[in-house]
């Protein structure tokens, strides 16, 4: 049986113009010992499908919780976190997972590349658990590599590749399974300013190229201005909004700057398709 596709997935009572991410009045309490830290204190916003987003606040704001329940790596204490339309709070661990899996890409500052592996074997690691066969694995890695502009390094293993070059794997990873969204947590902050610049160009050129949604906490507002979308968070709520129109610039010249993206391989093998795990399609995924 062929993989479902995104679209497929179980997603009832899902709006058709369904944002890539909603927030509706989120909080989040941690409580050490007898002590109660409101990390999130009623937060709301809405991200849509293909905007290029950023975080930013001070440290201690509660971006970087944001960030985790976007995610779908934590849950919130209560109000509602959608992706996709799809409720997070409604879905169970091994749900979680697999919408992590089929929706979501990770970049993270630390790169967290394993350094035992090569190239390709790090950007293949998102499709092992879909079941994809070893063959189309490495096709479909070599793809992205190529895509960001690493075509000559899928044999480098991490300590043979630069600072911006592991960044670039990262990215790779994080697309190599047509993610709706991608995350990434101070993607930035161990490059510096001409690499910051180069991994920007490359994240502008992906997102306008596949349409995909980026999310970037970030402590650069040079970072944060060459989004569509600046949410800035303060003591746990959101202070202000800001819509930025002066992307389109730099976006040509991130088209001009990124490497091409490469044709298209089509699979001559299917990938296997475990049972899926979410609920049911009469399972109520969205908040009436």
């Amino acid at each position: 049986m062929a993989e479902p596709t995104q679209d497929s997935v179980p997603t009832a009572k899902k709006p058709v113009n369904a944002p890539a991410i909603e927030g509706i009045n989120v909080t989040k309490t941690y409580r050490v010992g007898h002590t109660d830290y409101p990390a999130l204190r009623g937060v709301s916003f809405r991200i849509e499908k293909g905007q290029l987003a950023s975080i930013v606040g001070p440290s201690g704001s509660g971006k970087s919780t944001l960030l985790n329940l976007i995610g779908a790596l934590d849950r919130p204490t209560s109000g509602n976190i959608f992706v996709d339309g799809i409720n997070l709070r409604k879905l169970n661990e091994d749900q979680l997972a697999l919408l992590r899996n089929r929706k979501i890409g990770f970049v993270y500052q630390s790169f967290n590349l394993i350094q035992r592996l090569t190239a390709t074997e790090n950007v293949e690691m998102p499709l092992i658990p879909r079941g994809v066969s070893e063959k189309v694995r490495r096709i479909k890695a070599a793809n992205m590599l190529k895509a960001v502009g690493l075509g000559r390094k899928l044999n480098k293993r991490p300590p043979e590749l630069s600072g911006g070059e592991q960044q670039r794997v990262a990215i790779a990873r994080a697309l190599v399974a047509d993610p709706a969204l991608v995350i990434g947590d101070e993607p930035t902050g161990n490059l510096d300013s001409r690499t910051t610049m180069e991994i920007l160009n490359l994240v502008v050129h992906m997102n306008k190229v596949k349409g995909i949604t980026f999310v970037l906490v970030t402590h650069n507002m040079e970072v944060a201005e060459m989004t569509h979308r600046i949410i800035s968070i303060r003591d746990g709520l959101v202070e202000r909004e800001q819509i930025l129109h002066k992307l389109d610039a730099f976006t040509n010249d991130a088209m001009a700057l990124a490497p091409p993206m490469p044709v298209q391989v089509q699979d001559h093998e299917k990938e296997s398709n475990p049972s899926s795990i979410y609920p049911h399609p009469g399972s109520p995924l969205h908040d009436a």
